[in-house]
C-alpha cells in the first residue's frame, strides 16, 4: 500500500467536507468552504496517480472551480453515468452540474493570477425544497432518482429524469439527517440521523421498511456527518456513529432480517464515514493453483473523529490496515476508484490523502459473471437486467460513452426532454453499408445495447461507436469517414487491474473489416481478427471520456441480450470471452463443433456442416466449484468432484451452508451443475441423473433420469427446471410431485433460425422462460401446451410505440418482474419515437395499441400479477387518451363481469389473484379524466356501487 498526501489539493486551508472520484477515474470533486461562499472544485486525477504527471507543468491539476453555492458545500456526488455532479450545501440548495460542451479555457492559461478553468462545468439545475442545510446527496443506482437529506429532518427524493420534480419527501426522523445510501439495486434507501436511528425505506412505495435504534441508543455527542454505506453485493449496510459497550463502532446491519450482530470496532472516537469498495473480491490464488473456492468478500473503509482511517475485509476478523493521525482533524468523506484499488479521504483540516492498494493486498476482483451469480442469488436476478431498465425515456450512457453521448444526445437537457439537437434535424443519411442504411444500423445499435452491471449497481454498456453515424459536424466523423469499420470494438485484452497503467486515455481500437465477414456459419473463427488493430480512432476534442474502463467491461460481458442479425453478430460476439457456463455457447471453437446450430432434416441447412440435431452447450466439469443461492440469507453450495474412490466408483460431495448451518451429501457421479432456491436444492450429475433435496438436505425424490446431458438448471420456490443438451425442457413441482412441462422440445422456437439459447430462467410461479441469441424470448405455456413469444428485441412495434404520456411516476416500479427481465432496456418508453417522428400519428397509435395488448397478454402468460396490473393501467390510460371507446367498454365489461349471477356465466372473478372489480375501481378514475367518456364512467361507477350494496 502506498500513502500520498497531495498538498496541492486544498481549499486555501479551509475545511474540505466531501470528496468523490468520477466514475471514469480521470477526475475527482471536492466540496467545502470557499472565501465568502461554498466551493466545489474539480481536480485532475492523473497527478495524484502518477508522480511524473504531478511534476509535469503542462498537466493541469485544477480543472474547474465553481463558487455558485452561497454557503459551505457539505457533499459532492457524481452520477453513476458520470454526466452530472450534484452538490448540497448550507444554503439549503442542491445544485446539479453538467459539463458545458467544447469551450476552451475561460482565460488564457496562466495569464492571470487566478488559474483558468480547463473544463467548463455549469449549474444546470437548482433544487429548492429543504428548509435547512443539505448534509448529503446520493444518486440511485441507475440515476433514476437523486436523494438529498437535511437538518430539516427530511429526505427529498428528486426525479433525476425530470428535475426539479420531487417524487417523495421522506419524513420520520426527529433529528438532523446526516447521511444517505442506496442499496445496489435501488430497492431501498437508508438514512442516518442525529435522532439515534437508522431508517431503511422501500423505494417501491417510499414507506419505512425498518427503523434501527438499538446500536445508537448510547451515542452521545454529535458528528458533523453520518455517512453510512451499503456493500456492493447488497448484503450488508454499515452505519456511521454507533456504540457497543460504550465504545464507538461502525454497526454492521445484515440485509437478511436487518440483524445487528456485528460491528467494526477499534476507533477511539465516533465514526463519521464508512465507504464500501465498489468491487467484490475473492482470495488471490497463489501461482495459479486452484485451492478450495473461498467465499467472496467485500472491503470497507472507516473514518472517524479520532483522525484515523481503518480498512476492513469482510473475510477477516481484524482490519487490513489502520492509519493513525492521518490528519489533524476529523475525517469527513471517503471515496474509492472504480477499479477498487485507490482510496481518497478528506478531512476537516482541509487536506486529502490518497491510498493506493495492490491486488495482492485486497484480492482478485470478481468478474462480471461471478458478480452476476452473486446478485442472481441475493436478488433472484442478475443486476445486469434489473430494475430501472425501462424507467427512462432517455438513453443513459456510462462514462466510456461520454464523448459520443455529448455528440449524440445533442442538447439533451437534464430535464430529460429532448431539445431540438442536431440529431433531430439531420436529414436522413442515405449512405448504405452492407445493404443496410446507416439510419437502420443506428437504430439497431441503439436497440441492442448490451449491458452488464457492476457490483455497485452501475450500468455498464458495451461501447458501440455510434459517432460516425452522426452528421453533427464532429471531428470523428469527418476524419474517419463512412468506412466499413463502422462498429468499433475494443480488441484489446487489458486485464481489469492494468487499466490504471493504460493512463486512462488509450482509445478503443477499430477492427477493420469485421463487419463484412460473410456469415455462412453462425460462428467465425475469431482468433484471427483478435488484434488486427490498425486503424486508430482519432481523439475527439473532449478528453473526459476514458476507454480504459471499457476494457474492463468488455472483457467480462456476460449477458448477451439481443444479438445482432447478419454480420453484426460477429461483431457483438467478439467482445468478451466465451462463457464458461451453459447460458452462452462457446465461441472460439474450430468449425467441426458447430453442432449446436440449428437445422432440421426437412429443410436444406444453410450451414457448411450438415447438422441433424439441435444441440445446446453443456457446462464443462470442474474439479470443484461453489455457487451462492437463495434470496433469504446467503446460502452457499460447494461441490467437490471425486472426493474419494470407493470400490471403483468415484464419489462427489455437495455441501450446503447458510449462516453457520450446513449439511453435505455424497453422489456417485461427478456433479455438473448445482443450484437451489430457498426451498430446494437440485443437482445434475455427469451420469444424466438429477437429484432434488430439501433445504435441510433430505432427498425429495429418487434420481430423475434425464434424456440427455444437462445444459441449464434452475430452481425457484418448489419448482425445478431442466434444459438438456438435446434442447428439451422440463419443469417439475417437486412439492406436489407433478410435471408442469414434460420433455418439451425447443424445436418450434429454434428451427429455421441460426439462434441458440442465450439465457433461461424460471419465474416464481414456475413458468420457464428461454431467451435466444436473436433477441426473441419465449415462455412455455403449460395450459395451452405451446411456446409463446413474449419479447422480441427486433419487434418494430417496440421501437415505434410511444406510451410515455401514459406512464405515471407511481407505477414505474410495478413493472419489475419476469417480463421486464426479458425485455430489459429495450423498452424505454417511446425512446425511438422521437427519432421516428416521421411516423404518421395513426400508424404510431396503432402500433402502440398492439404493443400494449401484447404486453398484457405476455404478463398474463407469465403469471406475473404486478406486471399485469402495471400494463393494464397504462393500457387503460392509452385507450382513454386516444379515444378507443369500444375497447375501453369491452375492458370495463370484462373487469365488471355479470351484475346478476347466472349458471351459464364462465366469468372468473379474479385474474392472477387480483380481483377484477378492484382493478376496475383503479381504471375508473383514469376514464374520468376524459370528458368524452362521461357516460361510460357514470355507467360503470353506478354498476360497481350497485354491486357493493348487494
Amino acid at each position: 500500500m502506498k500513502l500520498l498526501k497531495p498538498s496541492w489539493v486544498n481549499h486555501n486551508g479551509k475545511p474540505i467536507f466531501s470528496v468523490d472520484i468520477h466514475p471514469d477515474g480521470t477526475k475527482f470533486a471536492t466540496g467545502g468552504q470557499g472565501e465568502d461562499s461554498g466551493k466545489v472544485v474539480i481536480w485532475n486525477m492523473a497527478p495524484v496517480l502518477r508522480e511524473e504527471d504531478e511534476k509535469n507543468e503542462n498537466i493541469p491539476k485544477l480543472l474547474c472551480q465553481m463558487d455558485n453555492h452561497l454557503a459551505c458545500v457539505n457533499c459532492v456526488r457524481w452520477s453513476n453515468n458520470g454526466l452530472y455532479l450534484a452538490s448540497g450545501g448550507d444554503d439549503k440548495l442542491v445544485m446539479v452540474w453538467k459539463r458545458a460542451a467544447f469551450i476552451g479555457p475561460s482565460t488564457v492559461f496562466g495569464s492571470s493570477s487566478k488559474l483558468a478553468n480547463v473544463e467548463q462545468w455549469r449549474c444546470v439545475m437548482i433544487l429548492r425544497n429543504h428548509t435547512g442545510d443539505v448534509m448529503d446527496v446520493a444518486w440511485s443506482p441507475h440515476d433514476v432518482w437523486l436523494a438529498s437529506c437535511s437538518v430539516d429532518n427530511t429526505i427529498a427524493i428528486w426525479n433525476a429524469r425530470k428535475f426539479p420534480e420531487i417524487v417523495m419527501t421522506l419524513k420520520g426522523h426527529t433529528g438532523l439527517v446526516k447521511g444517505l445510501t442506496w442499496d445496489p439495486v435501488g430497492k431501498y434507501i437508508a438514512s442516518q440521523a442525529d435522532d439515534h436511528s437508522l431508517k431503511v425505506w422501500r423505494t417501491m412505495d417510499w414507506q419505512l421498511e425498518t427503523n434501527i435504534t438499538k446500536p445508537f441508543s448510547e451515542c452521545g455527542g454529535t458528528t458533523h456527518v453520518l455517512r453510512l454505506s451499503w456493500s456492493p453485493d447488497g448484503q450488508y449496510l454499515v452505519s456511521a456513529h454507533a456504540m457497543n459497550n460504550s465504545g464507538p463502532t461502525a454497526q454492521i446491519i445484515e440485509r437478511d432480517g436487518w440483524k445487528t450482530n456485528m460491528d467494526f470496532v477499534g476507533h477511539r472516537k465516533a465514526v463519521t464515514v464508512v465507504k464500501f469498495n465498489p468491487k467484490i473480491f475473492k482470495k488471490k490464488q497463489k501461482n495459479g493453483s486452484t485451492p478450495k473456492p473461498s467465499c467472496p468478500y467485500c472491503c470497507c473503509a472507516v473514518g472517524s473523529k479520532d483522525r484515523s482511517l481503518s480498512v476492513w475485509l469482510t473475510s477477516l476478523k481484524r482490519p487490513l490496515v489502520v492509519i493513525h493521525d492521518l490528519f489533524d482533524k476529523s475525517i469527513m468523506d471517503i471515496t474509492w476508484t472504480l477499479n477498487g484499488l485507490g482510496l481518497l479521504v478528506c478531512s476537516m483540516d482541509g487536506t486529502v490523502a490518497f491510498l493506493d492498494f495492490s491486488q495482492d493486498e485486497l484480492g482478485d476482483p470478481l468478474n462480471e459473471e461471478e458478480k452476476n451469480a452473486i446478485h442472481q442469488n441475493i436478488y433472484g436476478k442478475s443486476l445486469a437486467i434489473m430494475m430501472g431498465s425501462q424507467l427512462s425515456s432517455t438513453i443513459i450512457e456510462n462514462p466510456e460513452m461520454l464523448k459520443y453521448q455529448q455528440e449524440r444526445q445533442g442538447n439533451q437537457n437534464p430535464n430529460g426532454a429532448q431539445a431540438s439537437g442536431p440529431e433531430n434535424q439531420t436529414p436522413k443519411l442515405t449512405n448504405v453499408l452492407n445493404g443496410e442504411s446507416l439510419e437502420d444500423i443506428r437504430k439497431n445499435l441503439l436497440k441492442k445495447q448490451v449491458e452488464t452491471r457492476t457490483a455497485d449497481g452501475r450500468r455498464r454498456i458495451t461501447p458501440l461507436c455510434i459517432a460516425q453515424l452522426d452528421t453533427g459536424g464532429t471531428a470523428a466523423v469527418n476524419s474517419i469517414g463512412m468506412k466499413s469499420n463502422l462498429l468499433l470494438t475494443s480488441a484489446s485484452k487489458i486485464e481489469p487491474m492494468k487499466a490504471l497503467d493504460s493512463r486512462f486515455t488509450e482509445r478503443s481500437k477499430a477492427t477493420p473489416g469485421v463487419t463484412s465477414v460473410p456469415l455462412t456459419i453462425g460462428i467465425t473463427p475469431l482468433d484471427r481478427v483478435k488484434d488486427s488493430s490498425s486503424v486508430k480512432e482519432p481523439k475527439g476534442k473532449d478528453e473526459t471520456s476514458s476507454d480504459s474502463e471499457d476494457k474492463i467491461v468488455v472483457k467480462s460481458m456476460t449477458k448477451r441480450k439481443g444479438e445482432m442479425e447478419g454480420a453484426e453478430v460477429v461483431e457483438k460476439r467478439k467482445k468478451g470471452r466465451p462463457r464458461k457456463d451453459a447460458k452462452m455457447m462457446p465461441i472460439s471453437q474450430p468449425f467441426p463443433q458447430v453442432t449446436f446450430l440449428l437445422s432440421t432434416d426437412k429443410e436444406p441447412s444453410r450451414l457448411t456442416t450438415p447438422v441433424a440435431l439441435l444441440k445446446l452447450p453443456t457446462p464443462s466439469i470442474q474439479k470443484s466449484f461453489s455457487t451462492q443461492v437463495s434470496t433469504d440469507g446467503v446460502t452457499y453450495l460447494e461441490v467437490e468432484n471425486e472426493v474419494s474412490v470407493v470400490s471403483g466408483s468415484r464419489l462427489s460431495q455437495l455441501k450446503w451452508s447458510r449462516e453457520g448451518r450446513e449439511w453435505d451429501t455424497l453422489l456417485p457421479s461427478r456433479i455438473i451443475i448445482a443450484t437451489g432456491s430457498s426451498d430446494v436444492v437440485a443437482v445434475a450429475c455427469e451420469d444424466r441423473t438429477l437429484s432434488v433435496f430439501t433445504a435441510c438436505g433430505r432427498r425429495l425424490i429418487p434420481s430423475i433420469m434425464l434424456p440427455a446431458p444437462m445444459s441449464a438448471l434452475h430452481c425457484s420456490g418448489h419448482f425445478v427446471m431442466a434444459l438438456t443438451a438435446s434442447a428439451t425442457l422440463s419443469v417439475w413441482d417437486v412439492q406436489k410431485q407433478t410435471a408442469l412441462v414434460k420433455n418439451e422440445s425447443l424445436n418450434p422456437i429454434l428451427s429455421g433460425t441460426e439462434a441458440t439459447v442465450s439465457q433461461s430462467f424460471l419465474t416464481r410461479q414456475g413458468v420457464a422462460v428461454v431467451s435466444l441469441s436473436n433477441g426473441k424470448t419465449y415462455c412455455f405455456n403449460s395450459s395451452l401446451e405451446t411456446w409463446n413469444l413474449i419479447a422480441d428485441k427486433q419487434d418494430s412495434l417496440v421501437q415505434c410505440t410511444d406510451f410515455r404520456s401514459c406512464v405515471s411516476s407511481q407505477d414505474a416500479l410495478g413493472s419489475m418482474g419476469p417480463l421486464a427481465l426479458t425485455q430489459g432496456r429495450n423498452l424505454s418508453a417511446g425512446r425511438l419515437a422521437s427519432r421516428l417522428s416521421s411516423t404518421p400519428h395513426h400508424l404510431q397509435q396503432g402500433m402502440t395499441l398492439a404493443f400494449l395488448e401484447k404486453q398484457l397478454a405476455s404478463a398474463l402468460i407469465l403469471l406475473s400479477a404486478s406486471e399485469y396490473r402495471h400494463w393494464l393501467l397504462i393500457y387503460a390510460r392509452f385507450l382513454v387518451n386516444e379515444g378507443y371507446e369500444l375497447r375501453l367498454r369491452e375492458l370495463c365489461q370484462d373487469l365488471l363481469g355479470p351484475v346478476h349471477k347466472s349458471s351459464s356465466s364462465s366469468w372468473e372473478t379474479t385474474v392472477l389473484g387480483l380481483r377484477k372489480r378492484d382493478l376496475l375501481t383503479e381504471v375508473l378514475p383514469v376514464i374520468g379524466q376524459n370528458l368524452r367518456f362521461q357516460r361510460l364512467f357514470t355507467e360503470y361507477q353506478d354498476q360497481l356501487e350497485l354491486l357493493r350494496l348487494k
